[in-house]
């Protein structure tokens, strides 16, 4: 269990540095409070906050609405009740506005007061005091005997007012006493319906007493006062929803602490974080309930689910208060909010304390500290992965060396060397991490994930980022820690996860589906775009962050072209564009369109131009009052789940998307700078490691394939067979199409014997190379240089003449269909490439000759241009084509 800092310094018997005791932060906290800066409103024991503050503001947000709003909404109970039932029928904020009519106070609060004793707080609607209204013989019992109901002004001028009764007797209770016991309004029922402990009441009645009695002449009889004072002491105030928040009966720590939290959440609120006093109030009731010095003392599990987020940002608040930037190197932990930053996705506290010793600690606490001051990174990533890699090494020295580790100058290279055979050791046999017991290393999953190899990479290279910095630093040197222990720990080296399948057929078509995409829309309940985030992943290639975090004006039109603009944000590219298709632009607009008569049934207007730039496209329901929070990923991510699950497919992530989009883009021509250009990737090896290029062969079959040659055992060694002058365009491009469906590889070419292409033996025992039926490709041409170099070879070494010409002359045909497939290549421009490709070199597969397709309609159309005189070297212009043709049936 994680232990807060601030308990660290409370707790006398905690170990830690006790920076400053609980004199000194109350009069830290004092001294902020008396500060000019500091909110008067919040300075008080007892804070009355107006009905209009725009944090903590109570009343009914109905204009000219008299009574309070509930804790978590709005409205007043019965106004909330009519704006769902506006919600219902499809009406906007104006029409629930212009139809509904505001409503006076009740309930015995904020009715100004008494019209009979001025010094009294009106309890009920007609202005009376409590004892005016309902105590017994009193304005209902006076209605009935003088037949006279709505003659409230008699009933005012016959009645004598009430003395003033002071304070209510409950300490903590910041009202006024409205009855002879000395309790007020609600305290008094409180006290009445618990049985009236200690039998506190009157004997004397006020109304037949003489004209000069005082007040003290009536006196009270107890049964038990000691039981009726402890029933006062025991009370805490009423909740209430006016906009009052006792402090009465907390510790002065803690007091103080309460007005610095409510203060600073009023300055600097975070959206959707709503602060109901009425729930400040019962934090305020159990911390007094513990009878606790300060905030960090009371236990947190006692309270309210909301109350206990509310005194865990009170906490965050006072710890910037309490502990100063160097405070934390002590402590254990790392505030982010100390150097104005934070880090997407984690709040501003990240704890330290789970590495066991305090040197390895410190490394990491000044490495952190350097990083965020030099160059504060864009994730969490990086600080996760030297924590855990810091916590590895030092739960493992703590179990295998002397002393636990404590002692860096007793640490040497077999120690390191130890601990690498542990960390590959558990890898390789499944078993769990050495800091499994640290919920926040496996961010809290109740399943503790075994080690692996990519988390044995990320813990070799978290440990040594931060020993190597030490090193270099000259901290390793004064602390002791040998040169010899810090180099013998590997780089975790670049080590590459399987990376995800593109979707097969089966399973692309499932969730393409017009049914299934109906059904997969049926489950967003709520319309907030499940359907429309799942059809922008597929469309663009975008990330599931990147779909889900757009913003409302996220299209537009360039040159009549849409266009689909968002930010790269794992690469840095802030307003990126690209093109869409129609069909995805027109959705996106319906969207748009959904999302702003959802802004305009909160706000009765539609958003301008500054907030639609801010506006999310697929806003959040809860704690989001300005619309400008998306959806989680978490919500999209589970409602897919579940919609994969119903449609009896193999298990499918959203992110296969992206892979099956740039595989697609690479077969249909785009070349590699394309694919990372689209897709957003800050790498080339990154985009390799989506276009899954295993699939991408058929480019082959366009170019290179395109160009076919008779083998060396036809009866014309070399004869070009889908290109000549001999031949039209229609039969060079059937030809073509017939021989790339008709042939089977072969070594250094193909086979078009339909017998072997159809499954059957080989009726020349594979003798392949002195077969009419063998051809050859453009492919083939490094393989058969290879060839003819290794026959001449054989030549030159002959013992004797006789031998070296027979060599020549059994190589002759094959010679002669290498200089054939030679002057075919060259008379479509794709010499060059194919002397480059060589296949047994994975990386050639990214050269201009397999992202470019050579069609056999095209050799053709260029044999037509030789018959008419055109010069070979002559191209026809491009230059209105539109660049984005190529992605147009991809998009």
């Amino acid at each position: 269990m994680t232990v807060d800092p601030l308990q660290l310094i409370i707790n006398p018997a905690a170990k830690a540095a006790r920076t400053r005791t609980v004199g000194d932060r109350l009069e830290v906290l004092e001294a902020l409070i008396a500060a000019p800066s500091f909110d008067p409103l919040f300075r008080d024991d007892i804070i009355r906050v107006p009905t209009d503050h725009p944090v903590y503001g109570w009343h009914c947000r109905v204009p000219g609405c008299q009574r309070c709003r509930d804790t978590w909404r709005d409205y007043c109970n019965a106004h909330n009740k009519e704006w769902s039932a506006v919600q219902r029928a499809g009406g906007t904020i104006v029409d629930f506005f212009s139809n509904t009519q505001p409503l006076q106070a009740r309930g015995g609060y904020n009715l100004g007061n008494c019209l009979i004793c001025p010094h009294a707080p009106a309890y009920s609607a007609e202005g009376l005091c409590y004892l005016h209204a309902n105590h017994a013989g009193q304005w209902r019992s006076w209605r009935r005997s003088n037949n006279q109901p709505d003659d409230l002004d008699l009933y005012v001028a016959e009645k004598d007012p009430y003395p003033d009764f002071g304070k209510c007797k409950v300490p903590v209770c910041p009202s006024g006493a409205v009855h002879w016991i000395g309790l007020c309004s609600h305290h008094h029922l409180r006290y009445s319906r618990q049985g009236r402990p200690g039998g506190a009441e009157k004997i004397r009645r006020w109304g037949k007493r003489p004209a000069d009695m005082p007040l003290s002449s009536c006196e009270i009889t107890y049964t038990d006062k000691v039981a009726f004072l402890r029933w006062c002491r025991q009370q805490e105030p009423i909740g209430r929803t006016d906009g009052m928040l006792s402090l009465l009966g907390l510790r002065p720590l803690v007091k103080a602490e309460f007005k610095w939290g409510v203060h600073h959440h009023a300055a600097a609120p975070e959206e959707g974080a709503r602060w109901p006093l009425n729930v400040v109030q019962r934090v305020a009731a159990e911390c007094r309930r513990q009878n606790v010095d300060s905030l960090a003392d009371v236990d947190i599990d006692k309270l309210p689910n909301h109350g206990q987020k509310i005194a865990q940002k009170m906490l965050q608040h006072l710890r910037l208060v309490y502990f100063t930037r160097e405070d934390t190197k002590e402590a254990g932990y790392i505030e982010f909010d100390h150097y104005g930053i934070r880090i997407n996705n984690h709040g501003s506290y990240f704890d330290l304390s789970y590495i066991p010793q305090r040197w390895l600690r410190d490394l990491l606490w000044d490495w952190i500290d350097h990083r965020l001051h030099t160059d504060p990174p864009r994730s969490f990533s990086p600080f996760g992965r030297t924590r855990r890699g810091c916590v590895e090494l030092g739960s493992y020295l703590e179990v295998q060396t002397s002393g636990g580790g404590h002692d860096p100058t007793l640490l040497t290279r077999e120690h390191m060397l130890d601990f690498v055979k542990d960390q590959r050791y558990r890898a390789e046999h499944g078993l769990q991490p050495l800091g499994c017991h640290h919920p926040a290393l496996h961010r809290g999953n109740r399943k503790i994930p075994k080690v692996s190899k990519a988390q044995v990479t990320r813990t070799f290279d978290g440990a040594r980022v931060v020993l190597r910095g030490a090193m270099d630093c000259g901290e390793a040197e004064r602390l002791g820690l040998s040169r010899e222990f810090i180099v013998a720990l590997p780089s975790g080296g670049n080590y590459k996860s399987r990376p995800r399948r593109p979707f097969s057929d089966e399973v692309a078509w499932a969730l393409a589906n017009e049914a299934n995409l109906q059904a997969l829309e049926a489950m967003d309940y709520e319309d907030r775009g499940l359907r429309d985030v799942w059809e922008t992943i597929v469309v663009t290639g975008r990330r599931a962050s990147e779909a889900l975090n757009l913003r409302l004006n996220c299209i537009g039109r360039l040159r009549n072209v849409p266009i689909f603009w968002h930010d790269q944000t794992k690469v840095g590219n802030l307003e990126e564009g690209i093109r869409i298709s129609e069909r995805l632009y027109q959705r996106i607009k319906v969207r748009q369109a959904k999302t702003e008569a959802r802004f305009a049934q909160k706000h009765g207007r539609l958003p301008i131009e500054e907030e639609r730039l801010t506006l999310a496209l697929f806003p959040r329901r809860t704690t989001n009052r300005n619309c400008t929070k998306s959806v989680s990923y978490n919500w999209f991510k589970q409602l897919f789940t579940e919609w994969v699950q119903s449609l009896d497919i193999e298990h499918s992530v959203p992110h296969q998307a992206r892979h099956t989009l740039a595989t697609n883009l690479l077969k249909n021509g785009a070349n590699l700078t394309h694919v990372k250009r689209y897709l957003g990737h800050v790498s080339d090896a990154m985009a390799e490691h989506y276009v899954h290029l295993a699939n991408t062969d058929p480019l082959l079959d366009q170019a290179l394939q395109a160009v076919w040659v008779a083998g060396p055992g036809a009866a014309e060694p070399g004869l070009i067979l889908s290109e000549g002058d001999p031949m039209s365009r229609e039969e060079a491009e059937a030809l073509a199409i017939d021989l790339t469906r008709r042939s089977t590889p072969a070594e250094g070419g193909f086979c078009t014997f339909q017998a072997v292409v159809n499954g059957h033996a080989c009726p020349w025992n594979l003798d392949c190379h002195n077969c009419d039926k063998f051809v050859m490709s453009g492919a083939d041409l490094v393989y058969w240089h290879r060839k003819r170099d290794q026959w001449r070879m054989l030549a030159e070494q002959a013992t004797d003449p006789a031998t070296a010409d027979f060599l020549h002359d059994y190589f002759e045909p094959t010679a002669r269909a290498i200089a054939g497939l030679e002057k075919a290549l060259e008379a479509v421009g794709l010499l060059e490439e194919a002397l480059a490709v060589d296949l047994r070199r994975p990386q050639d597969y990214f050269g201009r000759v397999w992202a470019t397709a050579f069609r056999a309609e095209e050799l053709a159309r260029r044999a037509d241009m030789d018959d008419i005189g055109m010069d070979d070297e002559t191209e026809p212009d491009l230059s209105d084509d539109d660049p984005y043709d190529e992605f147009e049936d991809i998009a």
